[in-house]
């Protein structure tokens, strides 16, 4: 049997898979970055069980979280799967589960008020932040925000394989169609950059980082994500209905929904000082 090495012939490979798999953008080359830094880990190393086992312990050595070490495995054990070495495959790190966020790493909604405010020299990014934390949609997903589906007030989602509707609020759709008429944006994608292609994540990103300063925001609060989670926890904390919750934001799974709605330290003190269960 030949040794079993990860080239970049490999790699190009498992890319392949991944899109035949139907993996989103942002997945794949998670994936292929997970891919190659094992790959460099590895060097002219044959790949075995003994290999994959060391990498683990060396992730944990360089003291990344748990949940970033299981992430990268996850990747590793996908490549082997595809690869067929089925035997080298290495457990997840046994991680308990949080039950609060830390509070320096969520937006909070003076927050996001803030970044609005900062942003209103800037009417797209302004209105690309409001897209997304008022109906919860992924960034990847804004290039299915077009003109005609405005028009209508909803928003078909094709993502992952699986296809949702997200609702648009009646003053949302009022300043897309706005913004529209503005930019001369008759049909097609509302989010474009100069090329006309829609926007992508680093884009707006590095857009949102800038606004920090003048929003008196830590810049470790802003990016997209956040500004999803934010709409996560607002719409739990009306209508505490975590199932429907999930089918927005378009999860398979409501553990990873429940992730979306944890509150910070303080509100969590907070809650149990009001039991007042102590003389």
């Amino acid at each position: 049997m030949s040794e079993r090495k990860i080239t970049e012939h490999t790699i190009q490979e498992f890319r392949q898979y991944l899109m035949q798999e139907e993996k989103s953008t942002a997945t794949i080359e998670k994936y292929l970055r997970d891919t190659r830094a094992f790959a460099v880990y590895a060097g002219d190393e044959p790949v075995t069980k003994d290999l994959t086992m060391s990498y683990k312990k060396y992730l944990q050595v360089k003291e990344y979280a748990v949940r970033s070490i299981n992430s990268m495995l996850a990747s590793l054990n996908s490549l082997l799967e595809f690869l067929g070495w089925t035997d080298c495959k290495v457990k997840a790190l046994k991680q308990q589960k949080q039950i609060y966020c830390a509070e320096e790493k969520e937006l909070t909604r003076a927050e996001y008020m803030r970044l609005l405010e900062a942003a209103k020299r800037k009417p797209q990014l302004q209105l690309v932040m409001q897209a997304i934390c008022s109906t919860g949609i992924r960034v990847s997903e804004l290039r299915f925000f077009t003109v005609e589906a405005v028009k209508k007030g909803e928003v078909n989602v094709n993502c992952k394989g699986k296809n949702r509707t997200i609702l648009i609020p009646g003053k949302l759709r009022k300043l897309l169609l706005d913004y529209a008429g503005k930019e001369k944006i008759r049909s097609g994608v509302i989010f474009t950059n100069r090329n006309g292609k829609p926007l992508n994540r680093s884009c707006i990103w590095a857009q949102m980082k800038a606004l920090c300063r003048d929003a008196g925001v830590n810049s470790g609060k802003v990016f997209p994500h956040n500004l999803r989670k934010l709409f996560a926890r607002t719409f739990y904390g009306l209508e505490k209905d975590i199932a429907k919750l999930a089918d927005i934001l378009g999860h398979s799974s409501i553990d990873t929904t429940r992730i979306y709605i944890m509150t910070t330290g303080t509100e969590h003190r907070r809650k149990i000082e009001q039991l007042r269960l102590v003389l």
